[in-house]
């Protein structure tokens, strides 16, 4: 009986180690994942469409925009409800190519959530994304 009981132990222990490997390779292999959304916003024969890519202190905009009539684009990042960082192009009328953002997130965990949003040459919220690390985006500000 005690050297079945032996082997009983080695094995329980070995499917341990080998189970506490494999729960402690899963946040690594989450971290290395970079943390994206796709961003797609189109009012009328305008739109801004591209990806955001967050990073421990920053989020990152990589989209094109094409502006029919006259747009303007804003990105703004958030940790939870507290604003960290706001940008914009300039007005383009009639005109497209690429319109990137960096978006500065310097607090412990960076940014959670953005806004991305188009407005016409007035400042007249037209259409916009909330955007999350999680790596979705949903119409509208919220």
């Amino acid at each position: 009986m005690k050297s079945r009981t032996r082997k009983v132990g080695v094995a329980v222990t070995a499917a341990a180690s080998v189970a506490g490997m494999a729960f402690a390779a899963t946040p690594a292999t989450a971290a290395v994942a970079a943390a994206a959304a796709d961003i797609s916003i189109e009012y009328g024969a305008s739109y801004y469409k591209g990806t955001a890519s967050w990073s421990n202190r920053s989020v990152g905009i990589d989209a094109s925009f094409k502006a029919s009539n006259c747009r303007r684009v804003y990105a703004r990042a958030f940790a939870g409800s507290t604003s960290l960082d706001f940008k914009s192009s300039s007005t383009w009328c009639n005109r497209s190519g690429p319109a990137d953002f960096t978006l500065a997130a310097n607090v412990v965990g960076g940014s959670d959530n953005i806004w991305v949003y188009m407005t016409d040459e007035n400042q007249n919220y037209l259409k916009g994304q909330t955007c999350y690390r999680a790596g979705y985006c949903i119409d509208g500000l919220h």
